[in-house]
């Protein structure tokens, strides 16, 4: 099932839900997914079966949606504050080269010194799949924001004034709600452009957290339930009306050094993180940029991410943001 939020012209938001393939229709009485899911993970229940025994109203054009500008990101909170957007790095089986590349040391060094990049890499693939029961490696880990950062599908992806790139991540994202009792639950899977600045990354690989605070775009659809194992998708940059750049990305855990379950301890195992209440989307990371082969992103160019088995694809503009002038006030 996959499921998606859209506002109305009186501010509310309407609940779509379509099996892949068909059609989408509204979900009765569903004041927003947020909604849905706290009441299916407080109540005992899958969201699947809360969503149907709501029931479905008329049917929902998601493209004509899409087209007006009136998709909203599959889930929100109504405080955004309470909403977290985290990932994980150096998680698939090809993401080492291109980070690598990145963080070369400039200096002379032995032919078999690591750069710490490899190293958590192979960290990942010595340790990231751990056995029931046991505990694995722990990830690169990072934050991005909150909800304030959580980008519309369609909306423009806004690059600071400061920032030297604004380059796409095409990645999976695990949605999660806090229950009541402060139990995560994942809702499941939804397309999502980790946003960064690889151009300050590249410069010391300290400057990881400055560079990872930027906005980040999911959805349009979130794909209830578990992951499949091999997941193929694309992402390309359209410059002009043209494909500037093309290449396909491939997820899952047939092609990660971790599992998802151990990506997700290592994300809940923080009690700050497990709040009533709240939604995570936590990014499980990527082997596929177009700043490793050299492009240079520009205003008007417009990320498009998609895979087979989550709805739509994602689409946002880039945008460069004006200077802010502020000044710190002595209180």
């Amino acid at each position: 099932m996959l499921v998606s939020q859209l506002k109305n012209a009186d501010g509310s938001i309407t609940v779509a839900a379509r099996e892949d393939g068909q059609g989408a229709r509204a979900v009765k009485n569903a004041a927003s997914l947020h909604a849905l899911a706290m009441e299916a993970a407080d109540g005992g229940k899958s969201l699947k079966a809360v969503i149907e025994a709501h029931g479905y109203g008329e049917a929902v054009d998601l493209e004509k949606a899409y087209a007006e500008g009136r998709l909203v990101s599959p889930i929100t909170h109504p405080d955004p504050a309470h909403l977290h957007l985290t990932g994980t790095g150096l998680t698939h089986l090809g993401s080492a080269a291109t980070r690598d590349a990145m963080h070369k040391k400039t200096t002379e060094a032995a032919a078999e010194t690591l750069t710490d990049s490899m190293k958590m890499f192979r960290m990942g693939l010595e340790g990231g799949k751990p056995k029931p029961g046991e505990k694995g490696v722990q990830p690169e880990w990072f934050y991005k924001g909150n909800g304030t950062q959580a980008v519309a599908p369609g909306g423009a992806l806004t690059s600071p004034s400061f920032a030297e790139d604004g380059g796409e991540e095409p990645e999976m994202a695990g949605i999660y709600i806090i229950s009541s009792r402060g139990v995560p639950f994942r809702l499941g899977f939804a397309v999502a452009n980790e946003f960064s600045d690889h151009v300050t990354e590249r410069v010391n690989y300290l400057w990881l957290a400055h560079s990872k605070l930027r906005q980040a775009s999911f959805g349009p659809e979130i794909r209830i339930g578990a992951a499949p194992e091999d997941i193929r998708g694309f992402s390309r940059i359209v410059r002009d009306g043209k494909v500037l750049w093309e290449k396909p990305f491939l997820s899952g855990e047939a092609n990660m050094s971790h599992t998802f379950a151990n990506l997700e301890y290592h994300h809940f195992k923080y009690g700050l993180f497990r709040q009533p209440g709240e939604v995570h989307v936590h990014m499980f990371g990527t082997a596929t940029l177009s700043f490793g082969d050299g492009i240079r992103t520009q205003e008007g160019d417009v990320f498009e991410i998609g895979a087979d088995g989550f709805g739509l694809p994602l689409r946002n503009p880039l945008a460069i943001a004006k200077e802010e002038k502020f000044e710190i006030q002595q209180l």
